[in-house]
C-alpha cells in the first residue's frame, strides 16, 4: 500500500511558495506605484487647465482634458518676452545625438577591436587611459573644451557641441566593443589574416555583423548620456544651438508672467519622450547586449 503522508506536506510547501510570490508581487507593484507617481503627477497636470491645478488635488485626475499646455510647451506662446516652446530646441537635440551617436559608436567599435583583437605595444596602457578618462568629472573639461572648441573655430555651434560629446563618449564605447571583442576566439581572426583578409576585411566582414547585441546597449547609452546632457549643452551653445535640456530650464525658470505648471510639466514629458522611447523599444536588446561576452569579458 502507497504511503501517501508526504502529499500534504507537498501541498503546504507549494501554498507556501504561491504565497510568498504572491507577497513579491504585491511589493514589486507597490513598488512600481511609488516610483510611476511623479510621471502620473506630471501627466494630469500637464492635461488640466491653470484654474484647475490651482483649486484642484495634485493626484486627482483632470476634471476637463485640455490639450492647450502641449501645444504651448511645442510651439510657445508670446507671453512676454517668452515666445519660444521646446520645438526648435528638441530638433537641436536631435542634431546633436544623431551624428555624436552614429560616429562615437563606430569609433569605439574600432578602437574596441583593436585592444581586443590585435595586440600591440602599449595597448592595455592606452585603454587604461582611456578607461580613465570615463571617469573625469564633466566639470574638469569645461575649460580646456572651450579652448579648443574655439580654436577649431566651432565654438557654440552644433558641431562643436558633436565633436564634445564624442569625445567625451569615446572612453565608453570603447570599454563596451573590448570587452565584447575579448570573447570572440582569436582564432577568427588568425583564420581571416591566412586568407588574406586585411585589417578593415576583418573588421567590416566580421566583427561588426556580430556586434548587433553591444551595439544596441551602446547606443541606447551614448543616446541616452547625450540626450539628457545639460552642462555640456549650456556651456558650449548659444542662442539657436541650444539642445531641449537647456530650453527646458529656461522654460521652468522662467520668471515672466504667471507661473504654468502645466506648460512645464507638458515640456517635460515632451524632452523625455525619446529617452523613453529608445528604452521601451529596445530596453530587453539592452539587458541582453550587457550580458553579452561577460563570461570572457
Amino acid at each position: 500500500m502507497a504511503d501517501t503522508s508526504f502529499v500534504p506536506a507537498a501541498s503546504q510547501s507549494r501554498k507556501g511558495k504561491l504565497a510568498l510570490r504572491w507577497l513579491l508581487y504585491i511589493l514589486l507593484g507597490l513598488f512600481a506605484l511609488f516610483y510611476l507617481m511623479p510621471l502620473f503627477v506630471m501627466i494630469t497636470t500637464s492635461l488640466k487647465s491653470l484654474d484647475e491645478i490651482r483649486t484642484g488635488d495634485l493626484i486627482a485626475l483632470p476634471r476637463e482634458v485640455t490639450f492647450d499646455a502641449w501645444r504651448t510647451a511645442w510651439s510657445g506662446a508670446c507671453t512676454g518676452i517668452q515666445c519660444e516652446g521646446v520645438r526648435p530646441f528638441f530638433w537641436n537635440s536631435i542634431l546633436i545625438a544623431i551624428p555624436a551617436v552614429a560616429i562615437s559608436t563606430l569609433l569605439g567599435a574600432m578602437n574596441g577591436y583593436v585592444v581586443a583583437q590585435w595586440r600591440f605595444r602599449g595597448a592595455n596602457i592606452i585603454f587604461s587611459l582611456m578607461l580613465f578618462g570615463c571617469f573625469i568629472p564633466f566639470q574638469v573639461v569645461l575649460l580646456p573644451m572651450a579652448r579648443i572648441l574655439g580654436m577649431m573655430g566651432i565654438a557654440g555651434t552644433i558641431p562643436g557641441l558633436i565633436f564634445v560629446h564624442v569625445i567625451y563618449g569615446l572612453g565608453f564605447t570603447t570599454l563596451f566593443f573590448r570587452n565584447y571583442y575579448v570573447s570572440i576566439p582569436a582564432e577568427l581572426t588568425k583564420a581571416a589574416k591566412v586568407d588574406g583578409a586585411g585589417f578593415f576585411r576583418i573588421f567590416w566582414s566580421i566583427f561588426l555583423p556580430l556586434s548587433l547585441p553591444i551595439i544596441v546597449v551602446t547606443v541606447i547609452w551614448q543616446f541616452t548620456q547625450i540626450w539628457n546632457d545639460f552642462l555640456f549643452g549650456v556651456s558650449f551653445s548659444q542662442a539657436g544651438t541650444q539642445p531641449v535640456t537647456v530650453a527646458l530650464n529656461n522654460i521652468v525658470n522662467s520668471t515672466t508672467g504667471v507661473k504654468e505648471y502645466n506648460v512645464d510639466m507638458a515640456a517635460a514629458i515632451i524632452a523625455a519622450l525619446p529617452t523613453l522611447f529608445v528604452y521601451v523599444v529596445a530596453g530587453k536588446y539592452f539587458v541582453r547586449g550587457l550580458t553579452a561576452g561577460s563570461v570572457k569579458g
